[in-house]
């Protein structure tokens, strides 16, 4: 059973007028509706003619198993619909603070999943911040809690961290959104954990990465990456942190280098994820410096925080070359 956290009362006054500077998103809890990773994966698996909505002839023997998902009947699965396949949370036996909004950009709001450790008795407790994984174009804060990643921060929560879970902005084709911008969302959800490091309990010195696949390079950029770099909300702008460690599971390092997405099987692989780093109108001139700025491997620094890299010696999509390419840099810095 999910164990609730109690926030101490704050009565807060807001001035709105024009000039005035919008305040940092408070700690509370939203409804945080959506379609579970498990919906979005049977959506894209069943819609054959694309139109959004799962027929039970689409499904053919499956649609007994979500057969009750069909609340009106009509022998569809809208998304309304697949909205009721449960969402996946970390197994926590401390309390939770679940989808909460850390940011608005226009009409999104950005959320996070906070979970306490099992023993909660530091005031000064570190953070491991999870992100996810989808090509920086799919997936959701929920992966935290799949399979082996729950097991991971579960342990974790039971040696006394803290584990944050973070969405941020996806890249979508022809849209306004870019991987630095997913780059930005990840700094400011740890900028406004620290705006709240009071409720929380949490040290802002004791900061800790940790992701997957293109969370796996939010998690290097995060921790190599000076804190104060990538502003994004600029009241979250004045809060700073301090990355301890970080660990990227199959997250690429450089985008400069394309040879290192050339796995020996695959030669023909080029420039990947190109389209993802640059948003569209971008100048052929600017296309080296985004992709500079984007390459974890520019920020490592003589003293900089330890990096766990864990690759797949098969993975045709991250090749392991990026890891032993990371470490031949850091031993030369």
């Amino acid at each position: 059973m999910r164990k609730p956290f109690h926030l101490p009362l704050i009565l807060i006054l807001v001035l709105v007028g024009p000039g005035r500077a919008r305040s940092v998103e408070p700690l509370v809890e939203s409804e945080g509706v959506g379609i579970s990773v498990a919906g979005k994966r049977l959506l894209q698996r069943s819609d054959t003619d694309n139109d959004s909505v799962i027929t039970s002839v689409e499904l053919g023997s499956g649609w007994t198993r979500y057969a009750k998902l069909d609340t009106d009947g009509d022998k569809t699965l809208t998304k309304d619909e697949l909205k009721k396949l449960p969402l996946t949370y970390v197994s926590s036996g401390g309390g939770q603070l679940r989808n909460v909004i850390y940011k608005r950009v226009g009409a999104k709001t950005l959320l996070l999943d906070f979970y306490f450790p099992e023993l909660d008795a530091s005031r000064q407790k570190p953070v491991v911040v999870y992100t996810h994984g989808g090509g920086w174009a799919a997936g959701s804060k929920h992966g935290a809690g799949n399979a082996s990643f729950d097991d991971v921060h579960t342990a974790l929560l039971k040696k006394g961290f803290c584990v944050a879970a973070v969405n941020y902005r996806l890249v979508k084709k022809d849209g306004d959104s870019a991987m630095r911008d997913c780059v930005i969302d990840a700094k400011d959800a740890i900028r406004f954990l620290v705006a709240h490091r009071e409720a929380l309990g949490i040290d802002p010195a004791r900061i800790f990465t940790f992701g997957d696949s293109a969370g796996g390079h939010l998690s290097q950029m995060l921790l190599l990456s000076p804190a104060d770099s990538f502003p994004g909300d600029p009241e979250l702008a004045k809060f700073s942190y301090e990355t301890v460690a970080g660990v990227s599971w199959y997250g690429p390092c450089d985008f400069e280098k394309v040879s290192l997405f050339n796995h020996d099987d695959r030669p023909d692989f080029r420039d990947r994820f190109g389209a993802r780093i640059l948003k569209p109108g971008t100048k052929p001139e600017e296309k080296p410096a985004l992709y500079r700025e984007m390459s974890p491997i520019q920020y490592l620094t003589a003293d900089g925080p330890p990096l766990l890299m864990i690759q797949g010696d098969q993975d045709t999509t991250i090749p392991v070359k990026h890891a032993h390419y990371m470490k031949e840099k850091a031993a030369a810095a």
